[in-house]
């Protein structure tokens, strides 16, 4: 009988360490959770930005056009003026 008490002994043992596995499991799980999200959060906010600078650089490109447009256009003049 007293065997049986030890085996049942080991038997709570083990449930504890499969409890506690799991709990640890649970909690790491939990964290890359989280770190999951605030990965996803940080991929939003680059695309944003990645998407302004990129309507920037358009906008700057089509502005560069503009000014050297106007520069060869003055150059005439003053080419035509002489």
């Amino acid at each position: 009988m007293d065997n049986n008490l030890i085996k049942d002994d080991d038997l709570f043992n083990q449930f504890d360490v499969i409890e506690e596995k799991i709990e640890n499991l649970i909690e790491i799980n939990r964290k890359m959770e989280e770190e999951n999200s605030s990965l996803n959060s940080k991929v939003v906010r680059l695309e944003n930005e990645l998407r302004e600078k990129t309507e920037a650089e358009i906008v700057y490109k089509e502005q560069k056009v503009q000014v050297n447009l106007k520069i060869d256009s003055l150059l005439n003049k003053l080419n035509n003026f002489q």
